[in-house]
């Protein structure tokens, strides 16, 4: 791991985002509720919620953090037949939370697909991304 001792307490906050692009007929099973095995997008943003707080279990070298806030959206895009993903990571501290929301979007789509695949294998996991990074001493990144 890399030596945060000598780094300073600030306010970090990390967002990324990402999608599942999936068939027409899935999105609308999704957002009807038909999906057998329940309610895809409560379960995919608590296991979002739930990864992210385990990142450092899942990342090898990965800091663990005392998040204090961790957020997922998820909303469906009709037009685009895809589900987007959103999350936000907070933490006061030493290293930044730009893992733990990669972890929160990453976990989150894969668990629709999961919760999915039954009635469409092709769907596909795409452009899970660092959205904007704010604190610490490398300063505020936001993507173009």
């Amino acid at each position: 791991m890399v030596d945060v001792s000598d780094k300073l307490d600030t306010l970090r906050t990390a967002v990324a985002a990402g999608e599942v692009i999936m068939q027409p007929a899935t999105l609308a099973l999704i957002r009807d509720g038909q999906i057998k095995k329940g309610d895809v997008l409560t379960i995919a943003r608590i296991a979002g919620i739930m990864a992210a707080k385990r990142t450092a279990d899942l990342i090898p070298l990965c800091h663990p953090l005392p998040l204090t806030h961790l957020d997922v959206e998820i909303t469906l895009n009709e037009a685009e037949s895809r589900a987007e993903i959103r999350a936000t990571a907070r933490t006061t501290g030493k290293t930044g939370v730009e893992m733990e929301a990669l972890t929160a979007v990453t976990a989150a789509a894969l668990t629709i697909y999961d919760m999915a695949k039954a009635v469409d294998r092709a769907m596909r996991i795409d452009n899970v991304r660092l959205m904007e990074k704010h604190g610490g001493k490398s300063g505020d990144y936001v993507s173009a």
